[in-house]
């Protein structure tokens, strides 16, 4: 476990922590990569000002936050187009479309939300930005301090 994280959910045993490098804070939210556009330059900006301002975007987090928006990016994009279609459709709201060979088959769009929603949840919870993440690290900085009689049977 990352130090600051151990620092963040609490140190009942006292040991001494080790020292790790730290990577370097940036002075300012960087501009996105290229490929970073639309709704994804929307959330950069938003999440990444966010993250900046907590102290947790640092050069080496850039990649993470450019997948994580990316991936809203695209999570947004066919969640909006997969309801444009089931506008149009009332009794399946487009869940099951027509394949080239006249079958009925799963609209492609749900697949994709699914893809992309499953990756935006995972990445969120890489930055803290579930409440289950950020009940793990709470509950450690406002959690029970006081030690159970069994604590120090495994302790070395």
């Amino acid at each position: 476990m990352p130090t600051h994280l151990k620092l963040l959910r609490g140190n009942p045993g006292q040991r001494r922590l080790p020292d790790e490098p730290q990577p370097e804070q940036l002075p300012d939210v960087p501009e996105p990569p290229p490929f970073i556009t639309g709704y994804a330059a929307d959330e950069w900006w938003s999440t990444g000002t966010e993250l900046h301002r907590l102290g947790l975007l640092t050069k080496v987090d850039v990649p993470a936050l450019a997948a994580y928006c990316y991936s809203y990016g695209q999570w947004r994009m066919a969640a909006e187009a997969l309801g444009r279609m089931q506008a149009g459709d009332p009794v399946m709201h487009s869940m099951i479309v027509k394949s080239k060979f006249g079958e009925a088959v799963q609209n492609p769009l749900v697949s994709i939300v699914r893809k992309h929603a499953g990756d935006v949840v995972r990445f969120a919870a890489e930055f803290g930005l579930t409440p289950a993440a950020r009940s793990r690290i709470s509950a450690g900085i406002h959690g029970d301090n006081s030690q159970s009689k069994f604590a120090g049977l495994l302790a070395g």
